[in-house]
Parts: C-alpha cells; structure tokens; sequence
C-alpha cells in the first residue's frame, strides 16, 4: 500500500492528515459500474460517509447520483457537480428551512419518515407552489446482522415508516396536492458482512410490493438502501468490496414491477479503503501490562474507535523490526481516546509515522474540534 517513496513525501506535510489513494478510488468506482450495469441499478454515493469536495467531484464524475442526508448535504452534491435529478434526500429529522432548500432546487425525491413529516413538506410544497416528490422509508425488520448501534431496520430504531402503519400512511397521503408518491426506501444498517440480511430484505420487499399491488399503490423507484461491509482486518488483502455478488443478490431475489428502477447509496463500500489517517508519534509511555503510544491524532480526528469501539489496522510506516503490544493512543483528554488496545506492532519510537488504515469512511467526515484542535488537512496521492 504505502511505497518508500509515497512514505518519504509524507515528511513534508504536518500530522496528522488524511491520505487519499485516488487510483483505489478510481478501481472501487470502475468496480462499482461493472457490478451494477447489467441490472440498470442506480447508484448514489452516500455523503454522510466523505465530503470532500475533491472526492465528490470524481466521484460524480463516474455517473452516481448522491445520497445526503442534511440540507447542507444537497447543497455539496450540488455544488460538486450532481444533478439535483439524481439527488436524494433522507433523514428522521429534515428541519423547515432544509425542506424548503430541497424544494427551491427540485431534486429527485425526499425520503420520509413519519406521518407529521409528509404532512409538513406538503403544506411547504403548496406554500412554494411545488409538488414535492417523495418515497416512504419503511422499516422492514429486518436484522442486518451488525453493530447494534448502526443498525437502522428494526422496529426498535428511530428510522422508518413501520409496517403496520402503511395503510394509514396512504390515507394521509392521497388528499395531499403537493405530494407525489414516486417510491419505497430500505435501508437496514451499516457494515453488513453477511449477504443474507440483503436476501431477507428482498424477501421482505417483494412482500411490501404485493402489498401496494393490492392497494392499487403505483410505485417506480425501489431504494434499497447500502450497508455493504468492507474488510477492515486486511485493507490490502480485499481493497475493493465484492460487488458483483452483492448486485447480483438483488437481482436474483428482488421482483420488481414493469419499469421500475432500483437505487442503492452506497458509501463505506465505496470510499473506507481509499483514506488512511497517518500520524506521528509523540512519545512511548511506559503502562503497567503494555506501553503507550502516544499519537499527535485523537478521537476528534477519527472517532470511530471511541465511538462504538471499531477496529481499524494500524501500521508503523518507520518500523519493521521486533514484535511488542502497545496502547495506541491520542492527546485528547479522554480516556476513550484509544484506537486499539495491546495491538502488536514492531518496535515503535517518537517520530514514527503510522497508519490508520481503511479511515475513508466516517472519519474526516465526523472530525470535530474539541480541545480546540484543528481538523486534519487531506491529501491525495495524486499530487502528493
């Protein structure tokens, strides 16, 4: 992955930053293309995942459409080169203003949530006289088989139109003017390595589509949402996810209804294996059953471990000799500023750089500045 010579211009830029493989990102979205092709899927990137702008514009660049869930989402996708034809907009908690922005650009469709939600965007539709394309996101229960705390598809999560209440939500629907009904959103969580849940959504699909068959529910777009998982443990070994058989799932198992169109937004899949967090070593602090390493990165750089304690592959670029477990830890005052615990790497000293690999994905997206710290700086291996 990293070259002597990629290693040795990374001397001259600060720690800790973001490192970007643009080449990788180009393979991932080639990849992406093939697998989906045959089927005629649409693909959005999801943005919840990276915002870079630089990014964005190559990733919109290969066709995809954009996922976002915030208005100042829309507002990037736009702004990076998306048509607002193939902008979706999500989320549980869409506020006025964001509505309204949505509207004023007349992307594709936003996706809804609740009975109060619909009824809000249709009296802002009329108010702007608009009609306001949306899809219902339906909480199928199904289980994704991944963390619990990014799992979305069960009745016990905050997301989704639940089963039981469809066929009040198309009462409410039908004397809406400025509502039209276009589609069916899924999506049942994150970081899902097992295909089977997708095969139990498919099932659970077909069933929701029996049903709007029976109450005369025309429907043209299916989104079946992303989750598809990538290999943290070995980046290098599988870098790019295998979405040929992920497609291909849907398109064996998911019935689909003359001229519909299926829509996936995929987002770790695509971008998690593309950045790396590379930072420096500070100091070696000697701890009572492992030493400490100490890095100039933090949880407000890359939050993941903390947040729900995620592995990711750390790496010593400097260092290849000996065998010792360490704390690998950050400045921030925080005792869950921790990236892994008694992980074996060689002999690591101050100075070393390492490496946070598969950090694409949900890491300079949800940087933040507690401590006054800055937000790390991005670069690409491109015009490294």
């Amino acid at each position: 992955m990293f070259s002597s010579e990629i290693i040795g211009k990374f001397k001259a830029h600060v720690t800790p930053f973001y490192f970007y493989d643009i080449e990788l990102l180009k393979k991932t979205l080639e990849s992406v293309q093939k697998a989906a092709s045959p089927y005629h899927f649409m693909v959005h990137y999801a943005l919840k995942a990276n915002s870079n702008p630089t990014l964005l514009k190559l990733i919109c660049e290969y066709g995809l459409g954009a996922d976002c869930v915030s208005g100042n989402e829309v507002a990037r996708a736009l702004e990076t080169g998306f048509t607002n034809d193939h902008v979706v907009f999500a989320g549980v908690g869409k506020s006025d203003e964001e509505i309204k922005y949505a509207l004023s650009q007349s992307i594709f469709s936003l996706n809804c949530e609740s009975i109060q939600e619909i009824q809000v965007i249709n009296g802002i539709a009329k108010s702007l006289n608009k009609i306001a394309n949306i899809a219902l996101r339906i909480n199928p229960n199904v289980n994704a088989n991944t963390h619990k705390h990014i799992t979305t598809g069960l009745e016990e999560n905050k997301f989704g139109i639940n089963l039981w209440e469809l066929d009040q939500v198309i009462n409410v629907i039908k004397p809406l003017q400025n509502i039209n009904l276009i589609g069916l959103h899924f999506h049942i969580g994150s970081q899902i390595t097992d295909l089977s849940s997708f095969k139990n959504l498919c099932i659970r699909v077909n069933e929701i589509q029996q049903w709007a068959i029976d109450k005369q529910v025309s429907i043209k777009h299916i989104n079946m949402g992303g989750g598809l998982g990538i290999n943290y443990n070995e980046p290098d070994q599988f870098p790019i996810p295998d979405f040929e058989n992920y497609f291909t799932l849907f398109g064996e198992f998911l019935e689909l209804q003359p001229n519909q169109t299926v829509h996936f937004e995929l987002g770790r899949s695509i971008i998690a294996q593309c950045g790396n967090l590379i930072s420096k070593v500070l100091y070696i602090k000697n701890g009572s059953s492992t030493d400490f390493v100490i890095l100039d990165a933090g949880m407000t750089d890359l939050l993941r471990p903390a947040l729900y304690q995620a592995y990711h592959k750390i790496e010593n670029l400097n260092s290849t000799k000996g065998k010792k477990k360490y704390d690998i830890v950050g400045p921030v005052c925080e005792s869950t500023d921790c990236f892994g615990k008694a992980i074996t790497m060689p002999e690591t000293k101050r100075g070393d750089l390492l490496a946070i690999r598969s950090a694409g994905a949900y890491g300079e997206a949800m940087s933040f500045t507690y401590n006054l710290r800055k937000i790390p700086s991005s670069i690409f291996s491109n015009n490294l």
